[in-house]
């Protein structure tokens, strides 16, 4: 009886008879092309094979594709409304220019010069109480912002910066009940205060007396009187003067010309990037709104 495992041939003679077997196969393949339709049955084989291997790779490059696309265009959109704020920003005193050259030719020649540094800032929160009307913007004490710090949009006067974190700082809106600006007609020059009521889409004029030369549709520029707003930047547009002669004031009502409900990217106006403030200490986001709320 022969055993189940008998021993073979030694595996160097294995391999020596391999190897000759396909180099005579290459040889035949090469000189005959006996070989062809067997490759090309078994590419057709393969191929589907291939196909699936790649597809996760093919599905990842496209998806990639996709998604830097979309982050592309996204940044681009963002870059573009933000070079279109800062051109916006550089227009919106052309009407006080104009009314200037109209009524004194003097002016031409005075030492009033534009060279504010505008800084684009983004609004990062708003304050939901209806007695503080205030944002948190994404610009702070690293970035050279300040207090007392003028910010503005397109349109116009926003309000001014009043604490200032080493990230972020809060901005008090035009409208807020404890801000008050000096702002003059532009049509004659009459200097007032407007200041805030608490509604988010009206100020009011201080101590108008009734005999003064104001009417609705009057436009309100900042007059550069206490150091705070520069000379010559939009603010309000008169909406409503009553006027009874039992009272010394008229009742004046102005509309803010910036949206300042809807705030999205505003400028901070300053002429230097010297940080006024330099003991400002960091707060997160959230204290700067609760914090307003407790002064």
């Amino acid at each position: 009886m022969k055993p189940i495992f008998g021993r073979g041939p030694s595996l160097q003679l294995r391999l020596f008879f391999a190897v000759i077997l396909s180099a005579s196969l290459m040889l035949a393949d090469s000189r005959l092309d006996a070989f062809s339709n067997v490759r090309y049955l078994l590419n057709s084989m393969v191929a589907p094979i291939q196909y699936a291997a790649n597809l996760p790779r093919t599905m990842f490059d496209g998806v990639y594709d996709r998604f830097s696309t979309r982050k592309g265009l996204i940044e681009s959109n963002h870059n573009i409304k933000r070079e279109v704020l800062r051109l916006k920003s550089e227009l919106i005193l052309l009407e006080q220019y104009q009314e200037e050259n109209k009524r004194l030719r003097k002016l031409l020649g005075s030492p009033f010069i534009r060279d504010e540094k505008k800084v684009v800032t983004e609004v990062m929160a708003v304050d939901t109480s209806p007695y503080r009307h205030q944002v948190v913007i994404d610009k702070g004490q690293i970035d050279g912002v300040y207090e007392g710090q003028p910010v503005i949009n397109e349109k116009g006067i926003v309000g001014q910066v009043t604490f200032v974190a080493a990230h972020n700082s809060r901005v008090l809106l035009l409208t807020d009940a404890n801000n008050a600006i000096p702002v003059q007609v532009i049509r004659n020059d009459i200097r007032v205060i407007a200041s805030g009521n608490g509604m988010i889409d009206e100020i009011q004029l201080e101590h108008i007396p009734t005999s003064t030369d104001i009417q609705e549709e009057d436009l309100l520029v900042t007059s550069g009187l206490g150091g705070v707003y520069p000379e010559g930047y939009p603010v309000a547009v008169i909406e409503q003067v009553t006027r009874d002669e039992s009272r010394p004031f008229a009742l004046v009502t102005a509309s803010p010309l910036a949206r300042l409900d809807s705030l999205r990217y505003v400028l901070l106006l300053g002429s230097s990037g010297v940080i006024e403030n330099s003991n400002t200490a960091e707060r997160p986001q959230s204290d700067l709104l609760s914090g307003a709320n407790n002064e």
